[in-house]
C-alpha cells in the first residue's frame, strides 16, 4: 500500500506507429474486428495441464487481433531493432507453439523490413472482409 506508481506509455514510439497503421487496416478491411495491444497470452489461452498454463500466462503477444466474438485469432510480434538479445528465441519459440496448438496464427512485423503496403496485405490476408 505503501507504494508509489505513476503512468507510463504502453507502447514504445514505434510500436505505437505500428499499432495505429494496423489498427487502421483492420478496422478498414473489418469494422467488427479490433486490434489489442501488449495482451497476456493467459487471457486468451486455457489450457487443462496447469504447468503448461503456468509457462505461457505471463507471456504477451505485442499485437492480438481479434474477431466480432472476441477471440483471439491472430497474434502479430513486432520485432523491433533489440528484440533479439539473449533469450528471446527461446521466449518466442514457447508463444509460437502454444498459440499453434490453440489454433491462432502467429506473425511477425520486422521493424526496417515491412512496408506499410506489406502491411496493408497481411491484414487483408489474415482479416475477412465486413
Amino acid at each position: 500500500m505503501q507504494g508509489q506508481f505513476s503512468s507510463r506509455a504502453l507502447l514504445n514510439k514505434s510500436e505505437a506507429i505500428l499499432f495505429s497503421a494496423l489498427d487502421k487496416a483492420v478496422i478498414a478491411r473489418n469494422p467488427d474486428w479490433q486490434v489489442m495491444a501488449q495482451v497476456s497470452l493467459g487471457e486468451f489461452l486455457a489450457s487443462p495441464d496447469k504447468d503448461a498454463y503456468f509457462a505461457v500466462n505471463s507471456k504477451r503477444v505485442d499485437f492480438a487481433l481479434m474477431d466480432e466474438h472476441c477471440r483471439v485469432v491472430h497474434a502479430i510480434e513486432y520485432q523491433g531493432t533489440g528484440h533479439h538479445q539473449g533469450s528471446a528465441a527461446a521466449r518466442d519459440a514457447v508463444k509460437k507453439e502454444a498459440l499453434r496448438k490453440a489454433g491462432i496464427g502467429y506473425h511477425e512485423v520486422v521493424a526496417g523490413h515491412t512496408t506499410p503496403s506489406e502491411l496493408r496485405a497481411l491484414v487483408e490476408k489474415l482479416v475477412p472482409a465486413g
